[in-house]
């Protein structure tokens, strides 16, 4: 490919709206372009990356015995009402009608239409186990598209489904596939990826894993002990809180605290620390808009996703209206109405000596003991985990708190969507049975992002040798001179002969354009042809990564270049 016949414009400038490296990188390398939020289009290079990555999932899925297959992108809501999701899932899920009326879906996933696909197949042990998978484009109306291609509406997939006739079946099968991922993402560029215990969330099942690539950019956040290795997404480590006991209990009094409502202003006017205190965190159900208040200590955040497993049902912050039964700034566990929902976070239990609200416009309580005043009171894990914390594993107050972009996850689903679309076989002794599925997906456009986001410098991307759009950059500098034109042309010409992708800039640029744009590209392998080399009777070879730069003789480029290219494909 000559660089001159690329289609997309490289520029300098980095893009205001742009809040990732990645993102601004590919746009001004002219990777993408944005067409609407969270969705864009791809141009040759970005393309030409994709395919790449998509084969080495092909690759790994095939060797684990996958089998490729293709859903449709548009679904019939009637395969998501029998799973229950086409209502239990929110605004993500695309939903319209044709031009018969009849109510679709556009596919956010595929779980539904893989048990559709093989529910006759499957109908005796002897068909099992098996997976299929298919690489597709899907949608999701993200409420907060962001960074580029980490986080989109209309995005490219990979995800694959298991059906197995056992519990051991399925982790055995789990086992492998969570290996060909750790395969998948060192051959793509990044074998820096972990494994971290997910929630499974919409998704469902009893065991899930994402792949994260750690990086300040990221939007989620992982526990991890460095004592003892313990690694999970916030959304699901526990929190462990330990109160110390205090020597003497207070008495519980009501105090005037005007004009004083969140939880720092409160401790500042009373004189006591935060991990003194007890806060309300008030949401409501999608559902019924019926409140539900979490006590919680005043030093920790309540993780939302807990509260959602725990209660079955979406939840949003709720919104305090005169004649709800709250009062804002001022909601507190005791002497609460009757009809709030109240849960108390394990962070409360044995706490005592606390402030909090008074459920009185200008009033606080101090000395609560919970104990003594809320004997009732059930305690569940509802806190974040924080940095410094315990470590549910070792119990270790080691915790580390990391940002990462999840790149992949697996998921252990069980009988969840056999069972609800009534798919049966018939096992050894006759008796009908559910099959139990896995699922296992990666995001392709995510994935280039991520590999570009963990390998660049201020230039420009720099492409591992497995997923770079070519493999070797020629820069022809000074075509005018026929001399560097005609050798540069042959060795284009030659090196293509050898199987190496070339990308050929001979056009009549400067030096300094023509070396900035090939910054942009992020080629892994450059050679340059100019005048001065020539004189020299020779070309200079330099890595992206500037680790290597050589001269080699004109007639031994081709040979150099090829090894060179072997071995970081190794």
């Amino acid at each position: 490919m000559k660089m001159e016949k690329i289609v997309g414009e490289r520029f300098k400038e980095r893009p205001a709206d742009c809040v990732i490296d990645s993102h601004a990188l590919m746009i001004r390398g002219g990777y993408m372009k944005y067409v609407a939020n969270g969705i864009y289009s791809q141009y040759a290079p970005l393309k030409r990356i994709c395919r790449k990555i998509e084969q080495i999932i092909r690759e790994e899925m095939d060797a684990i015995d996958g089998q490729e297959v293709q859903f449709p992108v548009a679904l019939p809501a009637s395969l998501w009402e029998e799973t229950g999701r086409y209502e239990s899932v929110g605004n993500e899920l695309l939903r319209f009608k044709d031009r018969n009326g009849s109510k679709m879906v556009l596919g956010m996933t595929h779980e539904e239409a893989a048990v559709h696909l093989v529910k006759e197949y499957g109908q005796t042990y002897a068909k099992y186990p098996f997976m299929i998978y298919q690489i597709q484009t899907k949608f999701r109306d993200e409420a907060r598209p962001r960074a580029g291609l980490i986080r989109v509406r209309e995005f490219t997939m990979k995800d694959a489904y298991s059906f197995h006739t056992s519990q051991e079946d399925l982790e055995e099968y789990y086992e492998r596939c969570y290996k060909a991922y750790e395969r998948i993402f060192a051959r793509a560029g990044i074998p820096e990826t972990i494994a971290v215990a997910s929630d499974s969330g919409m998704m469902g099942g009893s065991l899930s894993h994402e792949f994260m690539l750690l990086t300040p950019v990221g939007e989620d956040s992982i526990a991890i002990c460095p004592e003892c290795g313990y690694r999970a997404n916030v959304e699901m480590a526990e929190s462990i809180i330990e109160n110390e006991k205090d020597a003497v209990q207070e008495e519980l009094k009501l105090v005037h605290t005007p004009d004083i409502h969140t939880i720092e202003d409160v401790c500042r006017f009373l004189g006591t620390p935060e991990d003194k205190s007890c806060k309300a965190v008030v949401y409501q159900k999608n559902a019924t808009d019926e409140f539900v208040v979490i006590f919680i200590r005043g030093d920790l955040d309540v993780n939302e996703t807990k509260v959602t497993n725990f209660l079955k049902e979406e939840i949003h912050p709720g919104e305090i209206t005169e004649g709800c039964g709250l009062l804002a700034g001022y909601i507190g566990p005791y002497n609460l109405p009757d009809h709030i929902t109240v849960l108390y976070d394990s962070s409360l239990k044995g706490a005592a000596n606390l402030s909090c609200g008074g459920n009185k416009e200008e009033y606080h309580y101090t000395g609560l003991c919970m104990e003594r005043d809320l004997p009732e009171a059930e305690y569940h894990d509802f806190a974040k985990i924080k940095e410094g914390g315990i470590c549910p594993q070792c119990k270790k107050p080691a915790v580390k708190v990391s940002r990462g972009i999840e790149v992949g996850n697996i998921f252990q689903l069980g009988t969840k969507y056999s069972k609800s679309m009534e798919m049966k076989y018939l096992d050894k002794d006759g008796t009908e049975k559910y099959p139990i599925m896995g699922c296992y997906g990666i995001g392709v456009g995510r994935l280039a992002a991520s590999v570009c986001e963990a390998h660049h410098d201020e230039y420009g991307p720099i492409w591992p040798m497995s997923i770079a759009p070519w493999q070797v950059h020629l820069c022809c500098v000074r075509p005018d001179n026929e001399e560097v034109k005609g050798y540069a042309d042959k060795l284009y010409e030659e090196l293509q002969s050898q199987g190496i992708e070339v990308l050929y800039d001979d056009r009549k640029v400067s030096a300094g354009v023509m070396f900035s744009d090939a910054d942009l590209m992020g080629i892994p392998v450059r050679v340059i042809a100019s005048p001065r080399n020539m004189k020299e009777g020779c070309c200079e070879i330099v890595s992206r990564d500037k680790s290597i730069q050589k001269k080699a003789g004109l007639d031994q480029v081709c040979s150099e270049v090829k090894l060179l290219v072997e071995e970081m494909m190794r």
